[in-house]
């Protein structure tokens, strides 16, 4: 992508957050009406998003470079654990639970999935889709143990990352691409038309979450920009520099920097909540993180 497209990408971006956030504003966009536009991405336009993606040749190459992202990302993700246990050792339990979950778990599924989707197109979807399925799966196992682990259950989480909206649109993809059936033009079109919501409702969705910031919410800690940097910054370093010496190909290279890049996702908070931790610590990380990478993601665009 040459720097007038990624730098457009970004203005739009920031327009449909600055909608999101003035909607907040004049009180038309409410926590009930959050809350529903959150489910309508995941459960609707995401999946849509996704499930289109698949719609390409299936060849040997591509059933491998799968198999490969999948495994830049396990790798991603023990490396972010490693991460996690050794940065926060000595900080209040509190806020070590909210630090360590924001560096294993990113917004990647939200905001990541639309991102690689405009950059890099519909290949850029259908990698990132591969590329989240072992996030998903220590989302709901080690980073659920870090707020409480007798919350785990093994046959939930299994159900819980198989069920997943987004992962039934990786099944569907994957059939559809496996054995090609013809569907009626309109049925494509309405898929099409709703998969072109996701950017636009993601970046509203975000941009109202700007709007709630209070004058506790603007208080920045050392901790949280030393989180910020490791999350935005070290980590899709280090998976720059691997994956080139590795010499991987260009576009799983993009993808998995790009993802790597993602801020704490919003999960942070709403488990922080759910198990008695420094909630307000947990939405300060979120927004301060989401904000940042507002700059560090044009960055990555492009150095990639």
């Amino acid at each position: 992508m040459d720097l007038v497209s990624l730098w457009n990408l970004q203005g739009q971006l920031f327009a449909l957050l600055a909608v999101g956030a003035l909607l907040r504003k004049v009180g038309l966009f409410q926590e009930s009406t959050k809350g529903f536009l959150t489910d309508l991405v995941l459960y609707v336009t995401l999946p849509c998003s996704i499930i289109l993606s698949f719609r390409m040749d299936v060849s040997r190459k591509l059933l491998l470079s799968f198999s490969i992202i999948f495994f830049v990302s396990v790798g991603i993700q023990l490396f972010c654990y490693v991460l996690s246990k050794v940065t926060y050792r000595k900080q209040e339990q509190g806020k070590k639970s909210v630090l360590r979950y924001g560096l294993l778990v990113s917004n990647a599924g939200f905001l990541g999935l639309p991102i690689a989707g405009e950059l890099f197109g519909a290949a850029g979807f259908m990698y990132a889709s591969i590329y989240l399925i072992p996030q998903r799966i220590v989302m709901w196992t080690a980073g659920l143990s870090i707020f409480n682990p007798a919350a785990v259950n093994k046959k939930q989480a299994a159900l819980k990352v198989i069920l997943h909206p987004c992962m039934v649109a990786v099944y569907i993809g994957l059939l559809w691409m496996l054995f090609p059936v013809r569907i009626p033009p309109f049925m494509e079109m309405t898929l099409s038309s709703l998969a072109g919501c996701t950017t636009v409702l993601s970046m509203m969705l975000i941009g109202s979450l700007f709007a709630e910031m209070n004058k506790e919410q603007l208080r920045i800690d050392r901790n949280l920009v030393g989180f910020s940097l490791l999350r935005l910054g070290f980590i899709p370093l280090v998976t720059f520099l691997v994956t080139k010496l590795l010499g991987l190909d260009p576009l799983i290279i993009g993808v998995s920097v790009i993802l790597a890049a993602m801020p704490g996702g919003s999960s942070t908070a709403i488990l922080a909540s759910k198990y008695g931790r420094d909630t307000i610590y947990a939405s300060k990380l979120v927004i301060v993180s989401t904000f940042l990478s507002l700059i560090s993601i044009p960055i990555w665009g492009m150095v990639l």
